[in-house]
Order: C-alpha cells, then sequence, then structure tokens
C-alpha cells in the first residue's frame, strides 16, 4: 500500500513538473521572439539618430560653431527605464541602486532629482532608494508602442522646462547589454549637449561640393534638430532596454529549464526504482504462492 502511494505521489509530481517545464518552454520561446522586433527598431532609430546628426552637422556648416550658454545647472533629471513584465531578475533593483549611487550624488545643492520612470515596478525599486518619481510612464507593450513612449517622454520634459537646455541636466538610465550574454545598467548623459559632441559637429568638415542651406530662422530650426536629437536618444534607450529585458528573460528561463529537466530527470528514476520494486514485490508474492501450493500435501 505504501509503494502504492508513493508511486501516485511521484507520478503526480512527474506531471507536475512536465507542466512546469512546457511553460518555461514557452516563456523562453517568447522572450527570443520578442527581442526581435526591439531589435530592429534599435537599429531603425540609430539610422534616423544619424540623419539628426547630418542635420546638425550641416547647420554647423552654414552657421558656425554652436556656442550654448555656459552655466551651472540649476536642475537634474533622471530618466529611467523599467521593467513591469517580470521574470528578468533584479532588473529593476540593480538600474535603481545605479541611478542612486551616480546621480544623486551629482545635483546641485539645494535641488531634489527629478525622476522620470518608466514602469510601475521600476517606481517601487526607486522608492527603496529613497527617490521619489514624479512621473510614471506605462512600458511598451510592442516595438510600435517605443515611439508613443519616446514623444510623451520628450512632452514632459518639454513641460518641466526643455526650453533652456543649458540650465538642466538631463540624464537616461536604461539597462545595456554586455558581453557574454551579460546585462549591465548605465546612466548616459542626455542634456546639455557635451563639449566633445559639439567639438565634433565643428570639427568634421561638410564632405559635399554643394553647401548647406536653410529658410527657416536659425534658432527653430536648430530647436527641431535638438528636439530630433532628444527624441532619437530616448527611443534607443527605451529599445536597448527592452531588448536587454527580453534578453535577461531568456537567460533566467534557459536556467528555469536546466533546474526543471534536472528535477524531472531525478524524479524519473525514482519512478523506475518505485516501479521495480513493486514489480519486484509481485513476482514474489506469485512465487511464495506457488511454493506453497506445491508443498501442500495433496488427500488419498
Amino acid at each position: 500500500m505504501a509503494v502504492t502511494q508513493t508511486l501516485e505521489v511521484l507520478s503526480r509530481r512527474l506531471d507536475t513538473l512536465t507542466s512546469i517545464r512546457g511553460i518555461v518552454h514557452t516563456m523562453k520561446t517568447i522572450s527570443a521572439i520578442n527581442a526581435v522586433p526591439y531589435e530592429r527598431a534599435a537599429r531603425s532609430v540609430e539610422a534616423y539618430h544619424r540623419t539628426v546628426r547630418s542635420g546638425l552637422r550641416a547647420f554647423v556648416a552654414r552657421t558656425g560653431p554652436i556656442a550654448l550658454p555656459q552655466a551651472e545647472p540649476t536642475e537634474s533629471i533622471a530618466v529611467v527605464f523599467g521593467s513591469d513584465h517580470g521574470l528578468c531578475g533584479n532588473y529593476n533593483e540593480l538600474l535603481a541602486e545605479k541611478v542612486q549611487a551616480e546621480l544623486a550624488p551629482m545635483t546641485p545643492e539645494g535641488c531634489a532629482l527629478r525622476v522620470l520612470c518608466v514602469g510601475v515596478q521600476m517606481n517601487d525599486a526607486l522608492a527603496g532608494q529613497g527617490l521619489r518619481p514624479e512621473s510614471v510612464f506605462l512600458p511598451p507593450a510592442s516595438a510600435d508602442g517605443i515611439g508613443r513612449l519616446a514623444g510623451s517622454i520628450v512632452t514632459r520634459l518639454d513641460d518641466i522646462g526643455l526650453g533652456e537646455p543649458h540650465n538642466r541636466e538631463v540624464a537616461l538610465a536604461f539597462t545595456r547589454r554586455a558581453g557574454r550574454g551579460q546585462h549591465e545598467p548605465v546612466v548616459v548623459p542626455l542634456l546639455p549637449l557635451g563639449q566633445a559632441f559639439l567639438a565634433e559637429l565643428a570639427d568634421r568638415p561638410w564632405q559635399s561640393r554643394s553647401l548647406p542651406d536653410y529658410s527657416m530662422p536659425s534658432a527653430e530650426l536648430f530647436a527641431a534638430l535638438l528636439r530630433s536629437h532628444i527624441f532619437a536618444s530616448v527611443f534607443r534607450a527605451s529599445a536597448e532596454a527592452m531588448v536587454t529585458e527580453n534578453a535577461a528573460r531568456l537567460a533566467l528561463m534557459q536556467q528555469a529549464e536546466q533546474s526543471v529537466d534536472e528535477r524531472l530527470d531525478e524524479v524519473k528514476g525514482q519512478l523506475r526504482s518505485v516501479r521495480q520494486d513493486e514489480i519486484t514485490t509481485e513476482l514474489l508474492d506469485v512465487i511464495i504462492g506457488f511454493e506453497a501450493l506445491r508443498n501442500k500435501p495433496r488427500r488419498t
């Protein structure tokens, strides 16, 4: 009776592990498939960003080097890209620690770090580090939603006062891919435009026999190019964050699948052993019964 009960328990455990393995395998496949559109979106926006930088070089070639007012930033703004889909480990917590360690100490004295975050779980992770985001955006559900998210973030930055970018520091915090399938949280400065960026625009010659020209006011043109540069940078950070999130989930699902396979092999071994013991017990019962009948004295 005890053997039968153990056999039933192991059979149920085997069925449960088989179902779990199917779920893990499905999640692994979905993560691998979802990463492809985000990767394509990242490459597409990089091509658009090159066009914007070409426009800035044309602007500099026509008007001369860009001289932005040199002023101490009065505010620091961080845009943090998190995940709400789960099953990707400590993705949000590591990024929140990075923001707290790098951006909070760099905030101008007397000013609080203003945080815009993507994802409710990222909001909770930042709150655990003592940071209170003032705006929380929903992460994109597909590659088509990255443009919507980037537009919403740029509009929010405009509302804060991005019209005077030299008075504000803006940084993008997200998780990007590292070597050997790993990922790492990074903080990338966005505004004000760095001197290296401006120097590259001024030093790089215009490679064409036709000189660039424009008809709209230079201030409006530069503002439009700067907004496009900000949009492309935000779009690229969001796409990279989504690619990395799916890569992290894929790696964890592979580890989970391997663990489930090992547990399945163990349970199958136990099940075979219990079945063999049950067969052996039944054979012994048959042999003992046969011997008892054979040795029974016959009536005359």
